[in-house]
């Protein structure tokens, strides 16, 4: 039944869920780092830009690279640079623009791996905790030497817990990797409009 098995028994007992709850907390964490992360570059893109376009007519350009500086993000990034570089040939401000796109694409994937990584292994450490429990409960009744299968079930049951912890961990972790992703996707996609936007604003 599975109201008679003592999961904080499991959990001290099973060194595969110890390694779980570390991975859970690792995923959780750079979850947590990542989602603050984008939450502070997300800005109104159209109307920063359409501020941006408007001081680039006036002439402000002290203005311009100041309101880019207050502003966190990769785009201001690739204003400020688009506009520092000005007097270069529209070819080279295009490549300087490449080239920022690229850092700040590395910048925002930044620990994305990690999460990449727990998605993949929890399973495996799961299912490494169940064939060890596995192997511990056959031991156990080759030892016992009664009990039948009541015994074996009891410890079946328990090393399933650690796939069911594996599962649990990898699951959360490879929604996230994908939410992520699918952001540095998108603002990628807006980086380089930003870019092409920019140029024209300039030119």
């Amino acid at each position: 039944m599975m109201e008679n098995i003592n999961y904080l028994e499991i959990l001290r007992s099973s060194f595969t869920l110890v390694i779980l709850v570390f991975c859970s907390i690792i995923s959780l964490t750079f979850a947590l780092e990542r989602w603050l992360f984008f939450r502070k570059i997300t800005i109104d893109t159209d109307n920063f830009l359409s501020r941006i376009k408007q001081m680039i007519k006036n002439n402000q350009i002290k203005e311009t690279l100041s309101l880019c500086d207050k502003t966190s993000g990769p785009i201001p990034v690739l204003v400020k640079t688009a506009i520092l570089h000005n007097q270069r040939p529209k070819q080279e401000i295009a490549e300087l623009l490449s080239a920022s796109r690229l850092e700040e694409k590395v910048k925002m994937e930044q620990f994305l791996g990690i999460l990449g990584t727990m998605g993949n292994i929890a399973p495996f450490i799961g299912l490494f905790g169940t064939v060890v429990g596995i192997i511990k409960a056959f031991h156990d009744l080759a030892k016992s030497g009664s009990g039948g299968p009541a015994v074996v079930a009891a410890g079946i049951a328990e090393a399933l817990v650690a796939t069911a912890g594996g599962l649990a961990v990898a699951i959360p972790a490879v929604i996230l990797y994908n939410y992520f992703t699918r952001k540095v996707k998108v603002l990628s996609t807006v980086m380089e409009s930003a870019s092409i936007r920019v140029l024209t604003y300039l030119a």
